[in-house]
Order: structure tokens, then sequence, then C-alpha cells
């Protein structure tokens, strides 16, 4: 089959020649291309919109926040620093090959806030160093029982040990506060058990390995905790206080609306977002139990000291939603059809 192409009168001609001898000629509908140009532009302009939006999305959030900008700067800055010990010889040789673990360190252990970041990081080295021992202590008991007993040994352990941590992840304490570091002890003491019996220096690689986790946590710590630091003890006692305001405004919003008190030309002068205050109130349990668990491992900063009662902060926080639930029954009591039925009543008791 053979295509022929030419141009005639602007528009384009195919001419295809059949097997028989026969041919057809083809020509192009201009309203095609004209259709598929539209839509290969309106694709373009779609993709525009969506990036330009993206981009004015960021810039939003940039400012509302600028803590948030800072924290990926540090971020990054972590990794570059960790990420030497790779890089340059004389610091890998020093690390072994281990020294990626560092880097993965920094991904895991680095969080918004300095108590967060201290926190994780206290626990993913207690959960290593205590895994780490344990371990080679159970790889010395196993390899003087000897060959045949050994590999029922490591196995048994890694059962019981592993079986037993992850049971004290249910505890509501363990839970609170180590339940990262449980998890990183049961994942290192199956790697040490594991690799210990096929690996001959044992002891060496568990102190690589613990050396740089210990580089990791300490970079994220000291870059956290100087560079633009974000305390969560200042982000609950704020939160707190923007709670009580909430509710006070509210309370102030829905007296007003019951006595119908409105301005000198007669406009109300009740906002309906301030009226509905109160509702943010009602769904920040969560946060303010995270605050305070990552203000615990902070230290003295500020106007906050050494052993200050954060957990007084649940207190506040409790009997303030308790307030909010009571300005939301007040808000149905005020509201029109209420009025009605209870006058309507009272009217009908009177009578």
């Amino acid at each position: 089959m053979v295509v022929l192409n030419k141009e005639v009168s602007n528009q384009l001609e195919w001419r295809v020649t059949i097997g028989d001898g026969s041919s057809m000629q083809l020509r192009s509908d201009p309203r095609c291309f004209q259709t598929a140009w539209e839509w290969v532009f309106e694709v373009v302009l779609g993709w525009k919109m969506e990036v330009e939006e993206l981009i004015q999305r960021i810039c939003k959030i940039g400012k509302e926040d600028p803590r948030k900008v800072a924290h990926c700067f540090k971020v990054g800055l972590a990794l570059t620093l960790v990420s030497l010990f790779y890089y340059m010889r004389p610091l890998y040789e020093g690390v072994g090959g281990n020294a990626m673990w560092a880097v993965m360190t920094v991904v895991v252990v680095f969080e918004s806030s300095v108590g967060a970041t201290l926190g994780k990081g206290l626990n993913r080295a207690l959960g290593t160093i205590l895994a780490g021992a344990l371990g080679i202590g159970v790889h010395y008991v196993a390899e003087k029982s000897g060959p045949t007993i050994e590999p029922i040994i490591l196995g048994l352990s890694v059962f019981l040990i592993a079986s037993a941590a992850t049971f004290s992840r249910f505890i509501p304490k363990v839970k609170q506060r180590y339940d990262y570091g449980v998890m990183i002890f049961i994942l290192t003491f199956s790697l040490v058990s594991e690799s210990g019996y096929r690996v001959e220096k044992l002891f060496d690689m568990a102190h690589e390995r613990l050396s740089t986790v210990a580089i990791g946590s300490c970079a994220c710590v000291l870059i956290s905790m100087l560079i633009c630091p974000t305390w969560a003890g200042q982000d609950l006692h704020k939160l707190i206080a923007k709670n009580l305001q909430k509710l006070a405004a509210s309370l102030d919003g829905y007296v007003a609306e019951y006595f119908e008190e409105k301005d000198v030309e007669g406009i109300s002068i009740i906002d309906k977002a301030t009226l509905k205050g109160y509702k943010c109130v009602l769904n920040s349990k969560a946060t303010e139990e995270s605050l305070a668990n990552f203000a615990t491992w902070e230290p003295a900063h500020g106007n906050f000291g050494f052993r200050h009662p954060w957990k007084q902060y649940l207190k506040i926080g409790t009997t303030s939603r308790f307030s909010a639930y009571c300005i939301e029954a007040l808000s149905a009591c005020t509201s029109s059809e209420v009025q009605v039925c209870l006058q309507n009543h009272l009217t009908g008791s009177l009578t």
C-alpha cells in the first residue's frame, strides 16, 4: 500500500493505493485540527491554572506560619550535615558502612517542635541502646550453648521479647511517651539477633550503628533548639489562652443576641463567626494532649521553667470544653423557634 500526500487548496489530501490497483482519496477537515488545537490549549491552560493555584496555596501557608518554612530549611540543613559522614572518606571510614543510618535517623526523628524532636531522639537512642545491649547478651549466651541450640535460643528470645515489648505498647503511659522507643527497640533487637547469627563482628556492627543513630539524633536536637526553635510549651500556652478568649467572646455574643443589642443605626453588632468560636474549643482535645506530651520533653525556656506543670493545662482544657458544651446548650435555647415554644408553653401554663 502506497500513501501519497500533497496540499490542495489549503487542505491536506491523502491518496491511498489498494492492492487491486484502485485508489481512495481522503481529505482532511480543518475543523478537526481546530478542535484538537483548542483541546490542547484548554489542557495547557488548565495545568497553568493549577500550578498558579498551588503556588498561591504555598505562599498562603508560608505567610500564615513562617515557622513551617524555617522547619523545612532546618531539615535540609540537618540532612546535609549528616550526609557529610557518607560523602567525606575520613568520616565514612570512622562510622563504616552504616553512615546511611544517620540520614534515616534525621528523616524519622526531626519534627516541627523541639519537644517532639527531643522526645523522638531520646526514644530512638534509648531503644537502640537497650536493644543492642540485650541482643549482644542473648547472642553471647546462644553462642556459648553450641551450634545446635543457638538458633533455638535466638528464635525463642525474639518471640518472647518482641511479644512482651508489643504488649507494653498497650499500657497508656508507655504508649503516650515511649511508644516510638518501644517500636525501635523491637526493630533493633530483631536486627541484632538475626544479624548476629551470620555476622562475626557483631559488637563492631552494633557500635557503628549506635554511633550513626547518636549522630543523627544529636544533629536534629541541636538544630531544632538553636535555629528558630518552635516550643510546644509556648504553643500549648497560646492555644489554651486563645480558647478561653473564644469562649468569652461566644458567651458575650449570645448574651447580646438574646437581648437583641444593636448599634446606633439599628444593625446587629453580633458576628456569626464569633458566636461559633466555642466549637473550636470542642475539637482541641487531641491537639492539647499532643502538645502537653511534647512539652514535657522540653528543657526550661522563656517563661517556662524546669518541671513546669504542663498537666494543669489539660485540666484547664477539660474545664473549657465543659464550658463550651454549656454555651452550645445556651445557643440552642436562644434560637427563635425554641423561644417561641417556651413563650407558648408559659402562656398556656399561666392561662
